[in-house]
Parts: C-alpha cells; sequence; structure tokens
C-alpha cells in the first residue's frame, strides 16, 4: 500500500510542486542523483572508474510534453556521449524513451533513438533503453528491434520481472541475441498484468537469470574506448538474495564472471558494489543526473522503507 502511494506521487503534479520546493527533498535527493549537470556525473563517473567499476549515464526526464523538449533532450543525450568519448571515462548511456517523444509521435521518437545509437555507434559507446511502465513495452521492443535491424548493434534492453510477459520477452530476446537488463521493476502496475506478491517477483527474477545465464555465451564480448559493453545478463539489483543466486548458478554451470555483469544504482549499498568489483566481476553503476529528479528519488523512496524514514526524519527536523 505505502509503495503504491508513493509511485502515485511521482506521477501527481502537485507532489512534485511540494516535495521539489522543500530544501531537504533536494539535499536527500543527492544521495541517489550525482548532481545537475553532465559534469557532476562524469566526475562521479571518474570516482567510480578509479574504484574498478563501470557506469551508465542517464539524464533524468520522462514523459515530454512536446516535440521541443524532447529533441532538447535528445541533443543533451548526444552531447554526453561525445563527453564521454573525449573525456576517456568508462561509460555508457541509458535512455528512456518517453523522455525521447514515445508519448507524442513514433516517428518522432525513432528519430530522435536512430540519432542516438548512430552517435554513440561512432564511439562504440553501448546505449541501454530502459522500460517503463507495462503500456509501452511492446513499442519499446519493437524500436529495439528496428534499430538493430538497421545494424545498429550497440544497444540492448530491459526486462522487468514482475511482468507475467517476461519470461516470454527474454525467450524471444536471447533467439535474438540481445544484451538485457533484468530488473524487478519500479512501476505501478495491476494484477493481471504484473505479480502482486514480492515473493513472485523474485521467483520470477531469479527465472530469467536462469535462463540467460545459460544462453550467456551467445552475444560476442565487445570492448570500447568507452570500456567493455554488457554481456547477455546484466544483473540489476541491490537485492543480496538476487545477487547471490546469480553468483552462485552461473559457478554451477562454469560461466566465467566477465559474462555476468552485475548493475547497481548510484548511491545504494556501495559496500556491496565495491565488494563484487574486489570479487572480479563487472559493476556498473546507473549515474543519474539533471535538474528531472523528482519521480527517481519517489521511486527510490518506495522501494525502501529506510530511505523513506530518512526523507521524514529530516523533514521533521527542518
Amino acid at each position: 500500500m505505502l509503495r503504491s502511494f508513493l509511485i502515485y506521487l511521482s506521477q501527481a503534479d502537485w507532489a512534485r510542486r511540494l516535495i521539489m520546493s522543500l530544501g531537504v527533498s533536494r539535499r536527500m535527493a543527492r544521495r541517489f542523483v550525482a548532481g545537475d549537470e553532465l559534469s557532476d556525473a562524469l566526475h562521479a563517473v571518474r570516482k567510480l572508474n578509479n574504484d574498478g567499476m563501470l557506469a551508465t549515464l542517464d539524464l533524468l526526464g520522462e514523459h515530454t510534453a512536446d516535440a521541443a523538449a524532447a529533441n532538447a533532450s535528445t541533443a543533451r543525450i548526444v552531447d554526453a556521449i561525445q563527453q564521454i568519448a573525449e573525456s576517456g571515462v568508462r561509460s555508457g548511456v541509458s535512455i528512456k524513451l518517453t523522455q525521447l517523444g514515445l508519448k507524442l509521435d513514433l516517428a518522432l521518437v525513432e528519430s530522435n533513438l536512430r540519432q542516438i545509437l548512430q552517435a554513440a555507434n561512432a564511439h562504440q559507446v553501448f546505449v541501454r533503453i530502459d522500460m517503463e511502465d507495462s503500456p509501452w513495452v511492446d513499442t519499446t521492443l519493437t524500436l529495439y528491434r528496428k534499430m538493430r535491424a538497421e545494424g545498429l548493434q550497440n544497444v540492448g534492453v530491459v526486462i522487468q520481472s514482475y511482468l507475467y510477459r517476461s519470461e516470454a520477452d527474454v525467450l524471444a530476446l536471447i533467439a535474438e541475441r540481445a544484451r538485457i537488463r533484468v530488473v524487478k521493476g519500479a512501476y505501478m502496475e495491476p494484477p493481471d498484468r504484473a505479480f502482486p506478491e514480492k515473493a513472485d517477483v523474485d521467483a520470477a527474477y531469479d527465472r530469467l537469470a536462469d535462463l540467460l545465464l545459460h544462453a550467456g555465451h551467445a552475444v560476442p564480448a565487445v570492448s570500447g574506448a568507452a570500456g567493455p559493453w554488457p554481456p547477455m545478463l546484466a544483473v540489476a539489483s541491490q537485492d543480496a538474495k538476487r545477487i547471490e543466486f546469480a553468483k552462485q548458478h552461473a559457478a554451477e554451470l562454469g560461466i566465467p564472471k566477465e559474462q555476468v555483469e552485475f548493475q547497481m544504482l548510484f548511491g545504494i549499498r556501495r559496500d556491496l558494489q565495491q565488494a563484487l568489483a574486489a570479487e572480479g566481476y563487472p559493476v556498473r553503476i546507473y549515474v543519474p543526473y539533471g535538474r528531472e529528479w523528482y519521480p527517481y528519488f519517489m521511486r527510490r523512496l518506495a522501494e525502501r522503507p529506510a530511505n523513506l524514514w530518512f526523507f521524514l526524519t529530516n523533514l521533521v527536523r527542518r
């Protein structure tokens, strides 16, 4: 119930205006967000690289209201790709299609996505298309496949374990030699589309990881100036049990560590991030930046009650 309410708040304009007006909100958001500017994010990536970890940059923002905003976001992402290449950091980029105009016009988002992938391809930078709420899954996969068919191979997708359809999607994507980030899912979904119980979401997550581990040899290793591309399976979770399942099962199957990448969020479980890197696994940190931090911040509060309690405690102390 609390998680549902917080996800509702993440999409409510009145709540956005209220919470973004509070200084304590911005200060706490900096725990999860590298900063307002690309320079802040690149600084964070350099520190991660120095600690033996990779990154993926994410310009915050989603559900753009007009074509001008979608095109402006595209230009900023292309600039980020160029600065990744020029700076020599080891990072890819993650993008949300609603930020590029998915809700506005299919031709617009397709053009913007192609522009980003072509710019990234020129520098061998890997691009991950984030998965958003369930109404956009089919269109997202269609656009991903269209870009692959055009020869743009520097792109992967995200699959959410809480959706009933995800196992079938993963099986189809394995046959297409896709690079897949598996997440639990952070949106509000009805019970006819998604598992309502956490235990079922966790079990589904492990099933998807198992499928991808068995097929993990199916994509070639690629390493460009911006670092290696992720393997077929990217385990994107702060859940120690999900991580341990993937580690143990990979070891049982004799899968080399470099074929299982662990992906975690900036500012969360740094101890676990560093431990995995020390064990020799590729670890990639999702580094968000930008001024549109509110929806992302609220979803982080929804994920962990401890985050919400910390926020409310600091709010009372203002």
